[in-house]
């Protein structure tokens, strides 16, 4: 669908093993799933959904298709990346096509792995990436006005953007990130951000990696990573990226049974990919044939239409009805047929609003 989370983080932090676990999990699939790496510094990544094997179960199919997520590995940051230092222009570029920025933050103490600050403090980690972000924003920002300046002499709209723009610089420069500004709702902002695309309007979501110990209790260092994020609004997830590097490669049952040793019921990279889908505004439908059971990726509120086209195109021009039926109606039925005997299959029209999980067929004509 286009859309990808960015993993962002100082040097050694964990977002090089972070990311690296991932790539292993998409790879760990790859000879089931048709999953494959187009850069070097990308990796598309089954999203984990246990409904697929009970269908399967039902179905029994050739094969399961998972739905996808796209991590993109951003080039290294350090203080002055918004002005060009380090490999800084390329990380602002590439960011800047990222829907979700996940920032890896070191939440541990090693004194064989040297920090590249000289110590252990996440919310100063946090201030120098975040900084870098705000004054990348302050810098297309300050472009902006400057043209808004011209326009405003001679249409009385520019005055109404030139004001908000100015008093979002303000903001901005004081610290904060554009997607807490006050008027971040109002259409003047909506139009500033299309057009500008402020990196601090992304949602956020921190890793928090800690060491096996911080995963059953969290230490002082995810405590104030965790009031932070609660105060901006943005997800934690804890997860020890060392820790899931030893889970990739484990069969399901061995993995489940190392994190139950460990007190934890899902993998760092599991509530991750769970919870960048959500962040990005995703879910996912089912079919279910003998070839395959498979999820097909879609926007939140999608109507039938729309979401038939993630199939194909034809189907959403040719759209006629959809024969849904609920999951947990196909899981208690065992199946399309019995479900159909007991009347659980509904004829939806072009009205319908898709929801997560709906077993479907579509019926077209073009």
């Amino acid at each position: 669908m286009g859309l990808s989370i960015g993993l962002v983080g100082l040097p050694n932090v964990g977002k090089s093993t972070t990311f690296n676990a991932l790539t292993k999990a998409q790879n760990a699939e790859a000879a089931n799933y048709p999953f494959c790496t187009i850069e070097p510094n990308k990796a598309i990544v089954p999203v984990p959904d246990k409904r697929l094997g009970e269908l399967a179960k039902i179905v029994n199919p050739q094969k399961i298709q998972y739905s996808t997520l796209d991590f993109v590995d951003i080039a290294g940051l350090v203080k002055g990346a918004s002005k060009g230092e380090g490999l800084g222009n390329k990380f602002l570029s590439t960011i800047r096509e990222t829907e979700v920025i996940l920032q890896i933050v070191r939440c541990f103490d090693d004194e064989n792995i040297i920090h590249n600050e000289g110590s252990i403090d996440p919310l100063r980690d946090v201030e120098i990436i975040e900084g870098e972000l705000i004054l990348a924003d302050i810098e297309v920002l300050s472009n902006r006005i400057d043209r808004l300046k011209k326009q405003a002499k001679a249409d009385k709209k520019a005055q109404a953007s030139l004001d908000m723009a100015n008093d979002l610089i303000e903001y901005l420069a004081d610290g904060n990130l554009a997607r807490n500004y006050p008027q971040a709702n109002s259409d003047e902002y909506a139009q500033l951000n299309n057009e500008v695309r402020f990196l601090t309007d992304k949602e956020i979501m921190y890793g928090a990696n800690t060491d096996e110990d911080g995963l059953l209790e969290d230490n002082e260092y995810v405590i104030k990573l965790k009031a932070h994020a609660d105060a901006n609004n943005c997800e934690l997830i804890k997860l020890c990226a060392k820790v899931e590097e030893e889970l990739i490669g484990l069969e399901d049952d061995e993995a489940q049974e190392f994190l139950t040793e460990l007190g934890v019921e899902e993998s760092g990279l599991e509530q991750i990919i769970h919870k960048g889908f959500k962040k990005l505004g995703l879910m996912s439908y089912f079919t279910a044939g003998v070839q395959e059971v498979r999820a097909w990726t879609i926007k939140q509120n999608s109507t039938a239409p729309r979401a038939a086209a993630a199939i194909h195109n034809d189907f959403e021009k040719g759209f006629i009805r959809a024969e849904v039926i609920a999951y947990n109606d196909y899981i208690e039925c065992g199946g399309e047929n019995k479900a159909k005997e007991a009347g659980k299959m509904r004829l939806e029209g072009k009205e319908y609003i898709v929801q997560d999980g709906d077993i479907m067929h579509f019926r077209f004509n073009v």
